[in-house]
């Protein structure tokens, strides 16, 4: 019987490169179960900013619904381009980046006529100012080695007056177990160790990162980027939403923050 290895979860320092690599490997190879796990709560065409279910047609990050049209808007880690869709609908220009070509492929089957970009969100290949907002819905800046890069890399390609809106697992969440239940209610890990998450296979090779900031830290990497924070939004569990996913539950939910919004302008 020939048994399949279990990636090996571990702490270590891990960098661009092999940080990108194992991104798109892992979203090629994973898009599929996703989309058929999470597709319908994510829908084809709502811009939904995390777990907690919070709607951009509620919060308005990105501004009023009505003032969307005609507005060119960057899309970054769009994976199904759900949330592009919901741009197009208000009269919005979106363009959905992805550096997975499979979650791109599912926005294909969605369908849409969204212009779709097979791109790292490090190197954009997009002409200075092309954009009047980019947005980012827990895609590529929980990813990446050097999110200052990226967000430097948006900055360049939003007109001035720019708005960059991204979300992120709440980083307190890094101090406990990502569990759903109650075993994931205390604290298990410093929450100040920056050392990425890693799944590796046998040959040490990281097939999934994640990179961890604290929040002072994701701050200091908005303004290094010549950002101008405006606000910080932790969405609050909403009694409507009963689903787990992953370790985002309505119990833990309602009792430590599992999302963080930063909305940021250009300065």
């Amino acid at each position: 019987m020939i048994h399949e290895y279990e990636p090996e979860a571990t702490r270590r320092v891990t960098g661009e490169t092999e940080s990108s690599r194992a991104s798109r490997g892992w979203w090629d190879r994973n898009a599929d179960e996703y989309q058929t796990e999470h597709g319908a709560f994510l829908g084809d065409d709502r811009f939904v900013w995390g777990p907690e279910g919070l709607d951009e047609a509620e919060a308005g990050l990105l501004g009023p619904a009505d003032g969307l049209k005609g507005l060119d808007v960057l899309e970054i880690g769009a994976g199904a381009a759900q949330c592009s869709r919901w741009l197009a609908a208000q009269g919005a220009r979106p363009v959905a980046l992805d550096l997975s070509h499979r979650q791109l492929q599912h926005a294909l089957r969605i369908g849409g006529n969204i212009p779709l970009v097979e791109a790292d969100a490090g190197a954009l290949p997009f002409a200075d100012g092309s954009f009047d907002l980019a947005c980012s819905a827990y895609g590529a800046v929980p990813f990446v080695a050097d999110p200052v890069r990226v967000m430097r890399e948006v900055r360049r390609v939003l007109r001035p007056g720019g708005r960059w809106v991204f979300s992120v697992t709440h980083p307190i969440r890094w101090a406990f177990p990502d569990e759903p239940g109650p075993e994931g209610l205390s604290v298990a890990a410093s929450y100040f160790d920056r050392t990425p998450y890693v799944e590796q296979d046998e040959q040490g090779r990281a097939i999934y990162v994640e990179h961890h900031r604290t929040l002072g830290d994701r701050v200091r990497d908005v303004v290094a980027a010549g950002f101008r924070l405006t606000d910080l939004v932790e969405p609050e569990w909403p009694a409507w939403n009963t689903q787990e996913w992953g370790g985002w539950s309505p119990l833990r939910g309602n009792l430590i923050p599992g999302t963080a919004i930063f909305v940021c302008d250009r300065a």
